[in-house]
């Protein structure tokens, strides 16, 4: 298949997918969001891949959250049920049976957090920074996976405060598994999907679904939904989206004068 918005490659039983509009710091538009779903639809199809990886086009940006100036423009919450492409990505990431490996190369903000959370294993390079940032503009993002991962109060601190964690407190707190340097991110990260590749796949898939039901709760993902539905619709979610989408959209107006 043919994509814009991402970029797939092969390396053996591993495909890289990148999400590719730098320009934007790989900010999940609607093209985006549909491309990596249909990419991984074929991905999860596919017998001859057994690890797929995750990452941004560039080298600033892993992804910084979705696009809010194309919501904005299109009149849309960046969170409108069916309109929320980026929380559709992000669940569709969450039901890959396959290895996940977030190769986090710069900036994963709002919903690009959400997109390396879900993954199984996140590789940072140095300069990696993650933020939560759902609360600044009245939703929940993360708050049913992120404990997961960090643990409860600490998951509750970052979602509480939607404070940036750098890769050394990512690493430190067990938001990444490893750090190291931006030039050898994509080969640490593909040594370890080939070290994975060469296991048995029906263990590997099945010691995820494992692991999964071990540590996944439901409940705490169906409640992350139906909070969001409620909050979507009040008047201070709507003032903190419009300002936040107008501060993004602003700078871009602004250059192009």
């Amino acid at each position: 298949m043919t994509y814009a918005a991402i970029i797939l490659e092969r390396n053996g039983h591993t495909a890289v997918v990148r999400l590719n509009r730098p320009e934007k710091h790989n900010a999940i538009s609607r093209d985006m969001s549909r491309e990596l779903i249909e990419c991984l639809d074929a991905l999860e199809a596919d017998d001859d891949v057994r690890v797929i990886v995750l990452t941004g086009a560039g080298e600033k940006s892993f992804c910084a959250g979705a696009d809010m100036g194309q919501a904005a423009l299109e009149g849309e919450s960046a969170a409108g049920g069916r309109k929320d492409w980026a929380a559709q990505a992000a669940l569709r990431l969450l039901r890959v049976r396959k290895p996940l490996i977030a190769a986090v190369n710069g900036y994963a903000y709002g919903g690009g957090a959400l997109f390396a959370v879900n993954c199984d294993i996140r590789v940072c390079s140095e300069t990696a920074r993650f933020r939560f940032v759902g609360a600044t503009y009245g939703l929940v993002v993360g708050g049913s996976q992120l404990p997961r991962v960090v643990g409860g109060p600490l998951a509750k601190e970052l979602l509480f405060t939607a404070r940036t964690v750098d890769a050394g407190e990512a690493l430190r707190i067990g938001l990444a598994n490893r750090v190291v340097a931006a030039s050898e991110l994509e080969r640490e990260v593909l040594d370890m999907a080939a070290m994975i590749a060469q296991n048995s796949p029906a263990a590997v898939l099945a010691s995820k679904e494992v692991v999964d039901i071990a540590t996944s709760v439901k409940d705490a993902a169906r409640r992350e939904m139906e909070h969001n539905l409620s909050l979507r619709d009040s008047q201070e979610h709507k003032e903190r989206f419009r300002a936040a989408a107008e501060r993004v959209v602003r700078p871009a107006e602004e250059t192009s004068e």
